[in-house]
């Protein structure tokens, strides 16, 4: 039988992860998206180094393909759109997965960014921090990229924050023949920025972001042990390159 707190509308789990693969961690979204009906916010650090695609990248337009291979750098193709990213130790990651009547936004791209983008203004408190096209930004430079994946009665929405970046890790990704009007032809050096020089450390930004979501909804924690899966469709899979 389901305890009262169970069956919460607008009960949120929420589920810390540390050190764990961006692969591992897109299989538990995907699971959770597929066969799980909760609500959950998914944070995660400290995963080892990996480029990760949307499901319709294609590498040979997307990577420098043979410094990818001599470097041995995994390459994931996820299960959701969106453009391509290299992450590691230093990536800070947000999920965000909901029943569609739980919150009041509409389950389509541009709202779900726009309810994203203001509740990380809030939590943060960052000068000049703002939604612009698809990325958050700092002032005119990025410091996160999203991807969403929406289905009939729920909706996902991840990003993958720069809380520090190596600049020799750019040299994988060739410039997106799709791009945001605001990048224009910049490199990435000119193009992103670092959460690191706005904030103490990556626990104040989560605790900061914890503290907004009591706000607005019923927490609870969960381990990664609390959690089982029946069978699933799984899309998200590492590429042979």
């Amino acid at each position: 039988m389901k305890s009262r707190r169970s069956t919460i509308p607008n009960k949120l789990y929420f589920l810390h992860l540390q050190n764990v693969p961006i692969f591992e961690q897109l299989q538990i979204e995907e699971a959770l998206l597929r066969a799980d009906t909760r609500n959950f916010c998914i944070v995660n650090s400290g995963s080892p180094r990996a480029i990760v695609m949307g499901i319709s990248g294609k590498p040979d337009e997307l990577l420098h393909v043979e410094r990818v291979r001599q470097a041995q750098i995994p390459v994931i193709k996820r299960y959701s759109g969106g453009g391509t990213v290299i992450v590691d130790e230093e990536t800070l990651f947000i999920s965000f997965l909901f029943a569609k009547e739980t919150i009041d936004v509409a389950p389509f791209p541009e709202p779900l960014l726009r309810w994203s983008g203001e509740l990380y203004a809030k939590s943060w408190n960052i000068p000049e921090f703002h939604l612009r096209e698809n990325d958050y930004v700092i002032g005119q430079k990025k410091c996160g990229g999203n991807a969403q994946y929406i289905r009939k009665d729920r909706w996902l929405h991840h990003t993958s924050f720069l809380w520090d970046y190596r600049e020799s890790n750019m040299e994988y990704l060739q410039l997106p023949p799709k791009r945001p009007q605001y990048r224009l032809d910049r490199a990435h050096s000119d193009f992103l920025c670092r959460l690191k020089d706005f904030a103490p450390s990556p626990q104040t930004l989560i605790g900061q972001l914890k503290t907004e979501l009591v706000k607005r909804l019923y927490i609870q924690e969960i381990t990664p042990q609390e959690l089982s899966f029946p069978p699933h469709r799984q899309a998200s899979c590492l590429l042979s390159i």
